[in-house]
C-alpha cells in the first residue's frame, strides 16, 4: 500500500516537473493569496498593538474619576423659586484615603491636581501644566526616569519645592546644560529639578482621539507641594469668611477658596482634586469596583453626583472591535484571492485530464486502479498548492517587512497567521483537486486508448 502511494507521488512529481511553466502559472493565485493573508494580518496586528500601547497611556486597568462642576441657572422665570441644592465637599484627598481603606481589590490610587501656569528660566517664558501627584502616578502610567530620582517620603510629607520635568521641558529650558540640581520658576515659586522623565512618543492623532495630553511638556511636583505652595481649593481663608459675611443673610458655603451661594452649583470649581485614578488588580472586576466607588463617593458627597467615572477598558474594547472588523475585511479579501487560486488549480487540472487521457487509459490497462489515478491527480494539485503556499509565506513576510520599513507602519507577523494561510492553501489544493481527480479516475480505459 505504501509503495503504491509513493509510486503515485513519484508520478505526480514527474508530471509537475514536466510542465513547469503551467504549474508556476497555476500556483500564482495561491502564492499571492497566501502573501496577501500574511501581509494584511501582519498590518492589522501591528495596528492593534499600537492601539493597545496608546491605551496603556490611559491605563487598561484604571478607573478614572473626574470632578464635575455644576452650572447654575440664573435666568429663572418670574415667581419661580430657586431650588436649594445640597452641599458637597467635592473630590478631595479624604476620598483617596476612603477608597484605599474601604474598596477591595485596589492596587494603587493616584490623585492629581493640575494647574495651568507658566515656566521661566534663562530668559525663556512658556505656558505649561504643573501636575501635583504621588509616586504611584509614575507606576500606574509606566513613566520612567531617564535621569535623576523619584520623589521621596520626605518630599511628600513636607511639601518640598522639588519637581520632575518632561523631556521637552529639558530641551526647551536647559538645552546646553544638565538640569538636575538646577531651579526653574513655576508661577511664583522656584522648584529644584530632581528628575527627568523619558520621552513619551505620542502622535497628534492619539492626543486628540484618546484625550491624552503631551506629557513631555508637564512639570510634576509632590501633591503636598501643590497643596501648600500653589493651590488648595479646600482651604478657607479670612478673605473668604469676610466675603461670606457680606452675603444676603442666607446660607453661604465657602469651598476651595471661592465664595458660593446657597448651593455648590454656581459654576465654581470647589474640588480639591482634578483627577483621581484607581488601578484595579483584576480587569474583570473593574465594573463592580467602579460601582462600589460610585456609591461610596455619592454617600460621602451627601447625595450630590458631582463626579463622573470612566473606564478606559471600554475604549480599549471599542478600538479592538474596530480593529477586528478591519482584520475580517482584509482576511475576506485575501480569502477571495485564495478562492480564485483554487479555481485556477481546478481548471488547470481539468485541462490536464483532457490532455492526458491516453496516459490515464494506459495506466488503467496496465493494472492501475481508480484509487491510484485519484491519488496521482490529488498529489499534483497538492504539490502545486503547497509549493505556492511556501512561496506565498516568504513573499508575505517580505511584504510585511517592506511595509514596516518604507511606510513606517508597525507590522506584527504571528506564527498562527502563517499556519492559517499555509493550511488554507493546502486545503484549497485538496478540495479543488478532488473533481479533476475523480474525472480522471472515471475514464474508460478502452475509450481512453482510442482517444485522439
Amino acid at each position: 500500500m505504501n509503495q503504491k502511494i509513493l509510486m503515485n507521488l513519484y508520478i505526480a512529481i514527474e508530471a509537475v516537473l514536466a510542465n513547469r511553466m503551467r504549474s508556476i502559472l497555476t500556483a500564482l493565485g495561491i502564492i499571492f493569496g497566501v502573501a496577501a493573508v500574511i501581509a494584511m494580518l501582519a498590518i492589522g496586528n501591528g495596528a492593534q498593538q499600537e492601539i493597545i500601547e496608546q491605551i496603556k497611556l490611559v491605563g487598561v486597568n484604571n478607573i478614572v474619576i473626574q470632578p464635575i462642576v455644576p452650572q447654575s441657572e440664573e435666568d429663572l422665570k418670574e415667581g419661580e423659586k430657586k431650588e436649594k441644592q445640597k452641599f458637597s465637599p467635592g473630590l478631595s484627598t479624604q476620598d483617596v484615603l476612603s477608597i484605599k481603606d474601604v474598596v477591595p481589590g485596589i492596587n494603587k490610587v493616584s490623585p492629581e491636581i493640575i494647574l495651568d501656569t507658566y515656566l521661566m528660566n534663562n530668559g525663556i517664558r512658556r505656558s505649561a501644566k504643573l501636575v501635583g501627584v504621588e509616586p504611584n502616578y509614575f507606576d500606574i502610567f509606566n513613566f520612567k526616569l531617564s535621569d535623576g530620582k523619584m520623589f521621596t517620603e520626605y518630599h511628600m510629607e513636607h511639601g518640598e519645592p522639588v519637581c520632575i520635568i518632561g523631556k521637552s521641558i529639558k530641551t526647551k529650558f536647559f538645552p546646553t546644560e544638565d538640569p538636575l540640581g538646577k531651579y526653574i520658576k513655576c508661577g511664583n515659586n522656584w522648584l529644584k529639578v530632581i528628575g527627568i522623565l523619558e520621552e513619551r512618543l505620542i502622535s497628534t492623532n492619539s492626543i486628540s482621539n484618546l484625550g491624552i495630553r503631551d506629557y513631555n511638556m508637564d512639570v510634576y511636583v509632590p501633591i503636598q507641594t501643590m497643596l501648600i505652595r500653589f493651590k488648595n481649593r479646600a482651604l478657607i481663608t479670612e478673605e473668604m469668611l469676610q466675603a461670606a459675611n457680606r452675603g444676603s443673610g442666607g446660607m453661604v458655603v465657602i469651598i476651595g477658596g471661592e465664595e458660593q451661594g446657597e448651593n455648590t452649583g454656581s459654576g465654581t470649581n470647589y474640588h480639591q482634586l482634578d483627577r483621581l485614578v484607581v488601578q484595579v488588580e483584576e480587569s474583570n472586576s473593574m465594573s463592580p469596583t467602579a460601582d462600589v466607588i460610585s456609591r461610596m463617593l455619592t454617600r460621602k458627597h451627601y447625595g450630590v453626583i458631582d463626579f463622573e467615572i470612566e473606564i478606559p477598558e471600554l475604549l480599549l474594547k471599542q478600538q479592538q472591535r474596530t480593529n477586528d472588523i478591519f482584520n475580517y475585511v482584509l482576511g475576506a479579501i485575501a480569502g477571495i484571492s485564495l478562492l480564485v487560486g483554487g479555481i485556477g488549480i481546478m481548471n488547470i487540472m481539468l485541462a490536464s485530464v483532457l490532455e492526458r487521457i491516453k496516459e490515464i487509459g494506459l495506466r488503467l490497462s496496465l493494472g492501475a486502479k481508480k484509487f491510484d489515478i485519484v491519488n496521482q491527480f490529488l498529489f499534483e494539485a497538492m504539490m502545486i498548492s503547497v509549493s505556492g503556499g511556501l512561496i506565498g509565506v516568504i513573499l508575505g513576510v517580505s511584504i510585511a517587512f517592506m511595509v514596516s520599513s518604507i511606510a513606517d507602519i508597525p507590522t506584527v507577523i504571528t506564527f498562527s497567521s502563517i499556519i492559517l494561510s499555509f493550511g488554507v492553501a493546502a486545503g484549497v489544493g485538496l478540495i479543488f483537486g478532488i473533481a479533476p481527480a475523480r474525472k480522471a479516475a472515471s475514464q474508460d480505459p478502452i475509450q481512453s486508448l482510442r482517444y485522439e
